[in-house]
């Protein structure tokens, strides 16, 4: 069976953001919630997504996850559809709450790509699994905020979809450094949304700044 490549995703609502990380090719594309949207200045409306969506995809991003709201399950349902409306490369985000979960099964059944978020515990992925979501997004540095360890409990869902042969896919979200990303690819995780301070932690290093900087004063010196 060929092995798939890890998914990587920039976790951020800021274009900016987008802007410097995107054309690097590296990231799948982008998550984005109500409240990354309000930290980055930009209007939770269904206008403002479309043009924020439209630039994610101009600067190479293949799919987007944008968070439905409402009061209740049908204006989750509706703003649902409202969101994969804007691009058929939406991935729509659903709360994993009971009505969340109820919003969820009528949008699949409407063929809606979705992704359950604001998951904490295995019993929530195994739901989801069962409803067949795309994505389930459990939120591993505010599981360890409640005084548990969250990154055994994310190795732990991750073993019950590998053992029940699930196709769900575990976006690990709020991860706080780049190691722990490592460790968990490790154990066979593939798929994690990361803030762009982590991504700078990650692929930023100063020691191959320096060797490539060698490089290119080598190459002035034998006439390149």
């Amino acid at each position: 069976m060929a092995l798939l490549p890890p998914r990587l995703f920039l976790d951020s609502a800021d274009p900016a953001d987008w802007e410097q990380w995107l054309p690097l090719g590296v990231f799948h594309g982008v998550t984005t919630n109500p409240l990354l949207l309000d930290r980055a200045g930009q209007d939770c409306t269904l206008a403002n997504l479309a043009r924020l969506g439209g630039r994610a995809f101009d600067l190479g991003a293949r799919e987007i996850h944008l968070q439905v709201w409402g009061d209740d399950e049908d204006a989750l349902v509706t703003c649902g559809r409202e969101l994969v409306g804007l691009a058929p490369q939406v991935a729509v985000k659903v709360p994993a709450t009971d009505t969340g979960l109820r919003a969820a099964r009528r949008l699949l059944a409407e063929e809606v790509g979705v992704t359950v978020t604001a998951v904490y515990n295995a019993g929530q992925v195994l739901a989801a699994a069962a409803l067949g979501v795309l994505y389930a997004a459990p939120y591993l540095g505010r599981i360890d905020d409640l005084g548990r360890d969250g990154t055994a409990e994310v190795i732990a869902m991750h073993e019950l979809l590998r053992s029940t042969e699930n196709p769900t896919r575990l976006l690990v979200a709020s991860l706080r450094d780049w190691d722990k990303v490592v460790e968990l690819a490790w154990e066979g995780l593939d798929t994690f949304t990361i803030s762009p301070a982590v991504a700078a932690a990650m692929l930023d290093d100063p020691d191959t700044d320096d060797a490539a900087d060698a490089f290119e004063e080598a190459a002035r010196r034998r006439g390149g």
